[in-house]
């Protein structure tokens, strides 16, 4: 199993963090990697969502249940997919002081993966282990075009 440890300290706020995370209907505009993006439903703590993946010729499309606790965390479980296993998980954590002038968070991104068959590790995995190295990255960046460099 693959495992994925990031975290980054930045001058946004946990809730516009966690906003750019749940709002994942959005991902193809800024993820390269994501061709279609919906939610298939919504629930009290979250909901589960579809995602297309279409990278350097491969193309595969996977299905996660993510429980949303507002401003804090995100947990993403595999419903479906070519994975046999994929687990991950958003921290938004404040710094400083509460009602400070200038918002900050730390972003802690775990996920641990594998996939269910070895033909599906050797075509698909180097790709997704490129995209998952550089997923935070990527929220970071979607954060300056949204919210303005800071």
């Amino acid at each position: 199993m693959k495992h994925v440890r990031k975290s980054v300290l930045l001058w946004y706020s946990p809730a516009e963090m966690y906003e750019l995370v749940t709002d994942v209907r959005r991902y193809p505009e800024f993820l390269p990697w994501c061709d279609r993006a919906e939610v298939l439903q919504a629930h009290d703590d979250g909901v589960t969502a579809r995602l297309g993946l279409h990278y350097m010729g491969v193309r595969h499309a996977f299905t996660t249940r993510n429980v949303q606790r507002a401003s804090e965390s995100v947990s993403v479980q595999l419903v479906d997919g070519p994975f046999s296993r994929l687990q991950g998980e958003w921290l938004f954590r404040p710094l400083g002081r509460a009602g400070s002038e200038q918002p900050a968070c730390k972003i802690e991104f775990d996920l641990r993966y594998a996939f269910s068959s070895a033909a599906l590790e050797t075509v698909v995995s180097p790709v997704f282990d490129r995209i998952a190295d550089t997923f935070v990255d990527s929220f970071v960046r979607r954060a300056e075009d949204v919210y303005g460099a800071r």
